[in-house]
């Protein structure tokens, strides 16, 4: 295959994210919610290898046509912002003013944080919370805490999206890469495994998917107080 097919393929696979999304608002729309994380699953792998291949590819140079980061970024607040504020506020974790609130403020947050052109830090890291939603929602489905845990969580999560706090991106961030790439891997069969099973997946699933969640939000702030070591020269 040709570099100009190989670069189109990667914009193609990128463009299945819009199906995905749309299945996935199907099953939300019918309060299948363990249907619709399933196919927010599908959408996060599918975000996770296609950056990759678009770098490997070269798309810009080689289908400079399609704006591939724009195609993203659409595909993204579907699946990472719409969606699962949707969810959220559909199926009852926020009842009344407090599911009005979130989703006011998740949606209006996260389109504002999308179009910021400083959301990537020098070291490829998030500049603030990348408005991963998903993910969010996702653990507080398998989590169930209170209606005011809840609230909290979605206002400090919304604030961190303008601060200065560095979050971890798990393929470019090249500090603990290897640890951020595998807890994200992790991450994503926890996650698939908890939909799969209505999140009825066990206390110890239901742990280690809050676990590797603390790392992926804790990570990039840990980086920025601990400084890395320094070399030794010989």
């Amino acid at each position: 295959m040709n570099p100009r097919l190989k670069a189109l393929s990667v914009h193609l696979l990128t463009a299945t994210g819009a199906v995905l999304s749309m299945f996935a608002m199907l099953a939300a729309v019918e309060e299948k919610w363990s249907l619709m994380f399933l196919w927010l699953v599908f959408a996060l792998i599918v975000d996770g290898i296609d950056g990759p291949l678009a770098r490997k590819y070269e798309v810009q140079k080689n289908w400079p046509t399609y704006d591939g980061v724009l195609m993203d970024l659409i595909v993204d607040y579907l699946t990472y912002v719409f969606i699962p504020a949707f969810a959220l506020f559909k199926s009852g974790l926020l009842p009344g003013w407090t599911g009005w609130l979130a989703i006011i403020v998740i949606c209006y947050g996260s389109v504002v944080y999308f179009a910021d052109t400083r959301m990537k830090a020098k070291d490829k890291s998030f500049a603030g919370f990348p408005a991963c939603w998903n993910m969010v929602v996702l653990v507080l489905f398998a989590t169930r805490p209170g209606e005011m845990v809840i609230l909290i969580v979605v206002i400090l999560l919304s604030v961190a999206m303008f601060t200065n706090f560095k979050f971890v991106h798990p393929v470019r961030t090249k500090r603990w890469n290897s640890v951020s790439l595998a807890v994200t891997i992790a991450w994503i069969a926890l996650a698939g495994w908890a939909a799969w099973w209505d999140f009825q997946e066990g206390l110890v699933a239901k742990w280690l998917l809050v676990l590797t969640s603390l790392y992926l939000v804790l990570a990039g702030i840990t980086q920025q107080i601990v400084p890395e070591g320094i070399r030794r020269v010989r």
